[in-house]
């Protein structure tokens, strides 16, 4: 995400800009065998978005958990490109159709000279949290969607006095 792509940044959500950011600067993780992610030369928007959805699924949610996967845009970099997914949660039900949302944001990052091989590296953050997470590292938790909700709800609650 060099200067010459304002018009991407101004689009992007805070989250997945900050996560770029940080990633920029860091070295990438070596692949954990746990998740086994896609070769850099086999990824397309549509295989990440496949990738992301089976490892969403992997999480352990509560079966009342919907949510929407979508890829956001690529970014580049001199070394990377990185492309961005958003995935939004809700726990919709017959008497509440219509509920607050928490969104989780990731970034798949592709080093341009990659190994044909060499799997990309996958890297999340949740909504309002600046905390970088890594796939096969971190044990996701429904609570971090609740919390997110919540606050949500009485920033709502706050503002209809």
């Amino acid at each position: 995400m060099e200067d010459n792509q304002p018009s991407i940044l101004q689009n992007l959500p805070a989250e997945s800009c900050e996560l770029i950011k940080i990633l920029r600067g860091r070295e990438r993780d070596p692949p954990d065998d746990h998740v086994k992610w896609v070769a850099a030369q086999d990824l397309t928007v549509e295989v990440g978005k496949e990738q992301l959805a089976e490892y969403i699924r992997s999480w352990r949610l509560e079966p009342r958990w919907i949510y929407s996967l979508d890829f956001l845009c690529w970014t580049e970099e001199e070394h990377r490109f990185f492309y961005h997914y958003r995935a939004r949660f809700s726990t919709p039900s017959p008497e509440k159709p219509i509920q607050g949302s928490a969104s989780v944001y990731f970034a798949v990052d592709v080093l341009k000279d990659a190994s044909p091989s060499e799997p990309v590296d996958v890297h999340f953050v949740v909504e309002s949290n600046r905390f970088i997470h890594t796939p096969g590292r971190t044990r996701f938790t429904e609570k971090w969607l609740l919390d997110i909700i919540e606050s949500k709800s009485l920033l709502r609650g706050a503002f209809n006095v």
